[in-house]
């Protein structure tokens, strides 16, 4: 199998970490912590959203109250794939919609997800257009 047919199931986190619309921004902080992991979807049954370390990161720097339902934080629509979906279009979707995860679905919930890093794990081409990426968005030595 080549890197070109290479379907998201392959690469996918299964199961995937969930948290109800009506969790707080504490407790979704708490689970993300205690997991390890960099994100949840929101929704147990059906996918309503994600919730990412990057948005408690921006709900804490705006002082938002820990008690703030993960509903108000949450992205949506979700930019997600099917789990047949290849590993390229995952990178393509991620591209060029500016996420790093996708969640993967079946029937309307989620039944994993793929990251960049699950990519570029799995596809050597992908590390090294990830590596071009980073020195496009370098100037001076700093992030743009």
């Amino acid at each position: 199998m080549t890197e070109h047919d290479t379907t998201v199931e392959e690469l996918m986190t299964a199961p995937v970490e969930s948290v109800s619309p009506d969790a707080t921004l504490a407790e979704a902080a708490r689970m993300l912590d205690g997991e390890g992991i960099g994100s949840l979807v929101v929704g147990e049954e059906r996918l309503n959203g994600i919730i990412t370390e990057s948005d408690v990161v921006a709900a804490v720097g705006e002082e938002l109250d820990p008690s703030t339902p993960v509903s108000e934080l949450m992205s949506d629509p979700v930019v997600t794939i099917r789990r047949g979906g290849t590993a390229r279009t995952a990178a393509e979707r991620m591209g060029h919609n500016g996420v790093k995860k996708l969640p993967v679905v079946e029937d309307g919930a989620a039944v994993g997800i793929v990251t960049t890093t699950d990519l570029a794990l799995h596809l050597p081409n992908y590390q090294v257009n990830m590596a071009h990426q980073a020195e496009a968005d370098i100037v001076d030595g700093e992030f743009e």
